[in-house]
């Protein structure tokens, strides 16, 4: 299998060597073309200056050497002059006769077919004009012709030039440096086809590894974003991103067993230490056994609530905690929990009033009743003695918003940001003491999620604390469903 750098490159030399070649092609074609028109131009220009310097001079009237084609292919300009008739001549006027014009024909051609060559015919008219024919099978010749006129405008005689054309249509030294061009321009382009794909193939080989040691559990690998391509940079972004978000996640994961089983360690222990007790003989004891039996109950009562607290989360995170939809009137179903809850207020000294009309919404009653009376459990548990929890709902143009407000102690503005955190407490040994888990208010946020709603939570040191949660009235959460009956706090 083949790496992305010795793949890219191999596609790159590919396409170079296709594109060379077609720019080649037509660049000998551009040049090719540009050469014969430069000399057409050039032999024109010499046969007119010719012609006018014969103009005002008497032309010889004996007839010059028959005219041979074959002479033409000889290197260097000729030149012959012929008259109207197309005698080869170095004056006028012109004596008849044939007139040799290549060496592989044993025929002789008559001026008259001479004269019909285009660019004679078009010389005899007053106008220069040139030819490109070949001769001798594939030699090719260009021809220059140019009438000879005297002050009166008469054509006395005709200037016809010709010169040889490089067989492969470039002289030999024009080639030369154009292969000498087209090597440069090859190696240049190898060279930053290769630096081209190292600066695209590096990046991707770190990405790769980086990606390989993630694989084996190597969570602290990050890869450069130092780089001009804009979807490297982006995909080297994002890794990096999913790599620190995993870290975190590992990291939550490893904090939460730890906590899960440091929780779980206090209440087994007790239990134990209950069961090894009445074993001891504390079980006949009648008065003592029953103290006994009693921290056992409270400790299995906190072992259930913890379970079915990491279950409902378990659940939420999974996306399968539904929810038994019906329409409820949230400020009578805030009325009831306060009633249930009463009786622990009132040996806390801590008074439960609910403030708010009628605001109906569409939602599961159970779970919502589990968001209220956490919320409520953590605001008896925080208030002091003689102070008032308020319970206040407020009907909102997309939704109901329902807020519980202690004047206890508060949340340090540095622990506020995590109090919605598994197992986090503000006070770790109070809450211990009061029975906390320090999973109500992830809970609270896990069931107020789910019904597509928000919660949050405003505190300030010293003066009390207030829980926000808002909920639509009707529900956008995709876990809408049919009611499981999971357990319930």
């Amino acid at each position: 299998m083949q790496t992305i750098r010795a793949r890219l490159s191999l596609n790159y030399l590919i396409v170079l060597l296709l594109g060379m070649t077609l720019a080649g092609a037509l660049v000998w074609l551009a040049v090719s073309g540009l050469y014969v028109d430069t000399q057409r131009e050039n032999l024109l220009a010499q046969a007119k200056l010719i012609a006018a310097g014969l103009g005002d001079s008497p032309l010889p009237t004996q007839p010059a050497e028959p005219y041979l084609q074959t002479s033409n292919v000889m290197p260097g300009v000729h030149t012959r002059l012929i008259g109207e008739s197309g005698a080869v001549v170095v004056g006028l006027p012109l004596s008849d006769g044939m007139i040799q014009l290549s060496a592989e024909s044993s025929t002789p051609i008559p001026p008259r077919e001479l004269i019909q060559r285009p660019e004679v015919e078009s010389a005899l008219k007053g106008i220069p004009a040139t030819a490109i024919r070949r001769v001798l099978g594939n030699q090719k010749v260009l021809y220059a012709a140019a009438p000879v006129q005297e002050s009166n405008g008469e054509i006395v005689g005709i200037v016809y030039i010709a010169t040889p054309l490089p067989s492969s249509g470039l002289p030999t030294n024009l080639i030369l440096q154009l292969v000498d061009a087209v090597l440069f321009a090859f190696v240049f382009a190898l060279l930053a086809g290769g630096m081209l794909a190292r600066k695209i193939s590096s990046p991707l080989e770190e990405l790769a590894n980086a990606a390989t040691a993630v694989s084996k559990g190597d969570l602290k690998q990050s890869v450069s974003t130092n780089t001009n391509i804009l979807e490297l940079q982006s995909v080297s972004q994002t890794f990096n991103e999913m790599v620190s978000n995993l870290r975190q996640a590992d990291e939550v994961k490893k904090s939460f067993v730890a906590d899960v089983t440091h929780e779980l360690r206090t209440p087994l222990t007790v239990i134990k230490g209950t069961i090894e007790t009445l074993e001891d003989g504390a079980l006949d004891d009648l008065e003592g056994r029953s103290s006994l039996l009693t921290s056992m109950m409270r400790e299995t009562d906190r072992l259930i609530r913890m379970v079915n607290d990491l279950l409902v989360l378990t659940r939420a995170d999974a996306g399968a905690l539904q929810l038994n939809l019906q329409e409820l009137d949230l400020t009578e179903l805030a009325r009831m929990r306060c009633d249930t809850l009463n009786l622990i207020a009132a040996r806390q000294q801590v008074e439960l009033k609910v403030v708010g009309d009628s605001a109906i919404v569409s939602a599961d009653p159970d779970r919502i009743s589990q968001v209220l009376n956490n919320l409520l459990d953590n605001a008896i548990r925080h208030s002091p003695a003689g102070s008032v929890v308020k319970v206040e709902i407020k009907s909102k143009e997309d939704g109901v918003e329902c807020s519980v407000s202690d004047s206890g102690t508060g949340i340090p503005a540095k622990s506020l940001p995590f109090i919605f955190d598994r197992f986090y407490r503000v006070e770790t040994s109070r809450d211990r003491i009061s029975g906390g888990t320090g999973l109500g208010l992830a809970i609270a946020r896990a069931l107020v999620n789910a019904h597509g709603g928000r919660i949050s939570a405003q505190s300030i040191e010293g003066k009390g604390t207030t829980i926000t949660f808002w909920l639509p009235r009707t529900p956008t959460s995709p876990d809408v469903g049919i009611d499981l009956e999971l357990p319930k706090t």
